[in-house]
């Protein structure tokens, strides 16, 4: 039992009866006496002495005496220790029963909370009653006053009616007879208006009486409904004082619940310094164990050591005499070192003048490495800033850049008998930039921006138009277009050899270095959503290489054998081109747009003719869509990177095609032919630019008379049986190159 505190101090009582096999625990507000066993009274004075209790010993080496008070201040700690025991108990019964009422408590308040809520319900649903009934009857009324008002407009209608007989029959005085039948039938119908007007009476107060009836109950519905609000009131005044006594029962178990705390943490601290004295005495009785054992090693070692110092006397007797026959050996190597060292002085001098020789000669190496290393320098330098100013100069002329590659001779191509009939002159102006071919004895000599030579690598290639591609992601529009004819190496330059890493074309790596750029800029707060189209123009027809239902599209077709669903390209008032219904696929990574890639490819018209064994019968057009913002600055920026493979142009005599291959070959050589009449246009800068004469030239012509940064590659082929169609090719190029366009402009703002 808990004992009950008088004067701030609680006395509670413990006896021992049988050994301490029975313990009488009591509680009183004094003292305790009369009882039938030895009562030890303990308070909490008495406890905190018992716990500060020193044992006293007269003898510190007697451990019987040491012994016995240990076991009697554990019995008296154990009487301690059972009294808290007891009263955690009592605690816990105390704690329970609260927890009971407390749940008890919350299953009355979750009941009265749902009886509450029903209630509350019955009486929502009465009031959305009432008021339904009273919507009713206002409708019902309103419906009445409606008729009311009607039946009042007709009898005023048959009263000027009334009039208008009256005065007809006053004008008609003169016809009698008939007048008389139409006044008789005339009072027969006022008799019959009048007892209308009698019946309409009657109704309308009727409908008065009605209307009352109506307000009465409305009146008594009102009543109703703040009666039943008085009720909901008085329930949720109830459930605050549910809720109240609630909170009390919760404090009062709080308040429990700390005292058992308080009740534990002195129940640890008793048990933590009987620990501990428990550990003294473990201690102490191993201290003199561990001292027992070291005495008897000692006396051991003692003896081990007698025999060992015997041992080591003679050892030394031995090594005395070895000492001294190892001193004659020591004197005779002493001899032989002072010839070694100085022959070792006489080839140190010869060492050393040949290491001065060697420092002489490296500082000159370095020297000439250094002055190498900056020459190099400036030459990159002088390389790099060429380019810029070169750059410069076509951006402020608006002239379409060009460049020339040559491809390599294949196995089964032969070489001119006269020598090479394709040339690079050396000089400083041309270097990089000619090319000269030689045809029936004659020179023709042309210069591009860039001339590759057949030994020039994928990555050669790429490195020249990297800066172009990266104006994309600055916020221009730029064009890649490759042209020459069959067999020259246009798709090879433009998409590589798949599965091979260092022959990818321009294409795939474009996309590389366009990824790899974006993540690079996104600690500066650049963030960019790529959006990729391709397609293809066949025989003068738009295809969608990315559209999933283009085989099944592509089979229908009209009676006149025209595709049903045409793409129609358009042109924005910014410079921006759009094909009608083409697939835009949104990409995130070089890899999907690889993945799309194969897919047209796989899509795209090839064919075989005796120029080429796959050749491409279709002009395919490449679109990356670009849109970038600056997080931090808010700057926007839009480009467009346009990568064209166009087909090859070829003879029909050398191709030899027929049937379908015919009319492809035909379709090609117009589309060309339509590219080189804008080019002429374009060079003599005249009025009309036929760009609507193709489908070609009207999707290209926002890189060949806009503002795009547009580059075009002529590709070249080695072989002379091709150099009438090189040279056609090579005049062609030089014919663009000369044209001037609008000066490149970049597409950016700034978020409102």
């Amino acid at each position: 039992m808990v004992g009950t505190p008088t004067n701030g101090r609680s006395r509670l009582s413990f006896s021992m009866v049988n050994g301490g096999q029975e313990l009488c625990l009591t509680s009183t507000p004094t003292s305790i006496a009369g009882s039938d066993c030895g009562v030890i009274e303990f308070s909490k004075e008495d406890v905190e002495a018992l716990l500060n209790e020193k044992l006293k010993r007269k003898d510190r080496f007697n451990l019987k005496e040491k012994c016995d008070n240990m076991v009697e201040y554990i019995k008296k700690l154990k009487l301690c220790i059972r009294w808290f025991q007891e009263l955690e108990y009592s605690y816990l019964l105390e704690q329970k029963k609260l927890q009971d009422e407390l749940e008890s408590s919350e299953i009355k308040c979750s009941e009265m909370e749902m009886i509450v809520k029903k209630k509350e319900e019955e009486l929502n649903s009465l009031i959305v009653e009432l008021r339904k009934n009273n919507a009713f009857l206002l409708e019902k009324f309103t419906k009445e006053e409606s008729d009311k008002l009607a039946a009042v407009e007709s009898l005023t209608k048959e009263k000027e009616a009334r009039l208008i007989m009256e005065r007809s029959q006053a004008s008609i005085s003169e016809e009698l007879a008939r007048a008389q039948r139409e006044l008789s039938s005339a009072n027969q119908k006022i008799s019959s208006l009048n007892e209308m007007y009698k019946r309409l009476q009657d109704y309308i107060t009727s409908l008065q009486e009605y209307n009352g009836k109506l307000h009465t109950e409305l009146s008594t519905a009102e009543d109703d409904l703040k009666r039943v609000e008085k009720e909901k009131a008085a329930v949720v005044e109830d459930l605050s004082m549910i809720k109240g006594e609630l909170a009390l029962s919760k404090a009062s178990q709080d308040e429990a619940v700390k005292q058992k705390d308080a009740m534990v943490n002195e129940v640890t601290c008793l048990r933590r310094e009987i620990q501990q004295v428990r550990d003294d005495r473990d201690r102490q009785l191993s201290l003199v164990q561990t001292l027992s054992d070291e005495v008897e090693k000692c006396r051991e070692s003692a003896g081990k050591y007698c025999e060992e110092l015997d041992e080591m006397k003679a050892k030394t007797n031995e090594l005395e005499a070895t000492c001294s026959s190892q001193s004659f050996e020591l004197r005779a190597l002493q001899n032989h070192l002072a010839a070694a060292e100085n022959k070792l002085q006489v080839s140190d001098l010869t060492a050393m003048e040949t290491m001065h020789e060697f420092e002489d000669q490296k500082r000159l190496v370095l020297d000439l490495q250094q002055r190498l290393a900056d020459a190099e320098n400036k030459l990159m330098e002088g390389e790099k800033l060429r380019k810029k100013l070169h750059n410069t100069i076509l951006e402020l002329k608006g002239n379409i850049r060009v460049f020339c590659r040559v491809r390599p001779l294949l196995p089964d191509e032969r070489s001119s008998p006269e020598g090479n009939f394709i040339t690079y002159p050396s000089s400083v102006e041309s270097l990089g930039r000619g090319i000269d071919l030689v045809q029936n004895g004659q020179r023709h000599s042309f210069t591009y921006d860039k001339v590759f030579s057949p030994e020039a690598t994928q990555e050669d290639v790429f490195v020249e138009i990297s800066q172009l591609v990266q104006s994309a992601l600055d916020g221009y529009k730029v064009c890649i277009f490759a042209y020459g004819q069959t067999g020259s190496g246009k798709t090879y330059t433009m998409m590589g050899r798949p599965g091979l890493l260092e022959e990818k074309g321009l294409i795939p790596r474009s996309l590389e270095q366009i990824f790899q750029t974006r993540q690079s800029l996104q600690p500066q707060g650049w963030k960019y959503e790529m959006q990729v189209s391709m397609l293809e123009i066949y025989n003068e027809t738009i295809r969608d290489l990315l559209s999933t239902n283009r085989s099944a599209s592509d089979v229908l077709r009209a009676e006149n054998g025209s595709p049903i669903k045409p793409y129609s390209i358009k042109h924005d008032a910014s410079g921006n081109t759009l094909v009608s219904d083409l697939t835009v696929v949104d990409v995130r990574s070089a890899r999907e747009v690889s993945f799309l890639l194969e897919q047209a490819s796989r899509s795209r018209s090839v064919g075989k003719t005796q120029m080429n064994e796959q050749s491409s019968r279709s002009h395919f057009v490449f679109t990356l869509k670009i849109s970038g913002i600056n997080e931090s600055t808010d700057q926007q920026v839009q480009g467009i990177l346009n990568l064209i493979d166009l087909a090859g142009s070829e003879r029909l005599s050398k191709s030899g095609s027929t049937g379908d291959r015919l009319k492809e070959t035909q379709a090609i050589n117009r589309s060309l032919s339509s590219l080189s009449d804008v080019i002429f246009a374009l060079a003599k800068k005249e009025e009309h630019v036929p760009f609507r004469n193709s489908k070609l030239t009207y999707l290209l012509q926002p890189c060949l008379g806009g503002d795009s940064k547009t580059l075009m590659f002529v590709n070249i082929s080695p072989d002379s049986s091709s150099a009438n169609e090189s040279l056609c090719s090579l005049r062609f190029a030089a014919r663009v190159n000369a044209c001037e366009i609008g000066t490149p402009r970049r597409l950016t703002n700034t978020r409102p």
